[in-house]
């Protein structure tokens, strides 16, 4: 099973978006040493404490200072842009740094109904259409088309599908494409998308047989106590951004329900509930019972952690507990 890195690009309570690059740089080398295969940057609008807004910016930065590993978009919020803008910019980053260029589709807003109105996005809103005209602009060249991605065609950028809902895994199956639901936030309709996923599945030339990537938190510390505790700037996050208060990522507490309520951390926990917090043991064994119930193709982890060392240390801990358990399977 493989095992990659979905980075929101978090920006700290006392720090800047400026910082939040620079560690997203450390964070993507490190990655890159440890074995993780891909390296997913999301887009978000309008959110203090996300830096990953310019989704294909920091992905072709990402790209620049690694070698190996792939790196792409997990994902771009389509309905956000023309098709064939996200083809130029893709088949621009592909034709920079070859084979390692993923593309990861969501039909999320990443952001409010304002936000959608500012990024005046004119055109088609069927998912499905999107997706094909994307489809084409990537594929083998048209010399006679109207309209051409260049640089694009013929690039062959992988297509992904996101998604938390039974459509998504519809349309990853209608396409062929590879799958990754969105467990890390949104979990409920994920046994019942899966199995739609994988029996409605249709290969197709980018892929053969159904491949689908499960989200899943990280908060790995050298103890359990240390890992709960980070995990509490992700819990307060996820409260305040429910309520309309997104700001930057808070710091942790040491009393969560005195800072958020217990009823209020309980519905939070309930939305994060696909998440490993612990020592390395607790972790290794949370992570195990995942794979042994969904049986993913590959995991794709994210840690909002306030503190950057610790954040490093996280996706160490993880990299280990992972490498150690696609050994024993």
């Amino acid at each position: 099973m493989k095992y990659s890195v979905l980075d929101l690009a978090p920006v700290p309570e006392g720090s800047d978006a400026a910082q939040a690059m620079r560690n997203t740089t450390e964070l993507a080398q490190q990655a890159e040493a440890l074995g993780f295969h891909r390296y997913w940057m999301a887009e978000h609008h309008n959110m203090p404490g996300i830096a990953s807004a310019a989704t294909s910016v920091l992905i072709g930065h990402v790209a620049s200072v690694t070698r190996t590993m792939r790196v792409g978009a997990g994902g771009i919020m389509l309905p956000n842009h023309a098709p064939l803008a996200i083809a130029e910019q893709f088949g621009t980053l592909a034709t920079l740094y070859g084979d390692r260029i993923d593309l990861g589709l969501g039909r999320a807003p990443g952001g409010d109904q304002a936000v959608y109105q500012a990024l005046r996005r004119v055109g088609s809103d069927d998912f499905v259409a999107d997706v094909a005209e994307l489809q084409g602009y990537l594929g083998d060249p048209q010399p006679g088309a109207a309209v051409r991605a260049l640089p694009g065609e013929g690039t062959h950028v992988p297509l992904w599908i996101l998604g938390s809902s039974l459509y998504g895994a519809q349309v990853a199956a209608h396409f062929g494409l590879p799958y990754a639901f969105a467990s890390h936030f949104a979990p409920d309709a994920l046994e019942q998308a899966v199995a739609v996923y994988r029996h409605q599945f249709q290969p197709s030339a980018q892929l053969d047989k159904p491949h689908f990537m499960l989200a899943v938190n990280v908060f790995a510390a050298e103890t359990d106590a240390e890992g709960a505790y980070l995990r509490t700037s992700m819990q307060q996050a996820f409260a305040r951004m429910r309520t309309g208060q997104r700001g930057k990522l808070p710091r942790p507490v040491d009393d969560i329900d005195a800072e958020i309520g217990g009823a209020v951390r309980r519905g939070v926990d309930q939305a994060l509930r696909v998440t490993a917090v612990g020592s390395p043991e607790t972790v290794r064994g949370q992570l195990d019972a995942l794979r042994a119930e969904y049986q993913p193709d590959e995991m794709i982890l994210t840690g909002q952690i306030h503190d950057h060392a610790a954040r490093l240390r996280s996706f160490e801990i993880a990299a280990e507990v992972l490498s150690g358990l696609s050994r024993a399977a």
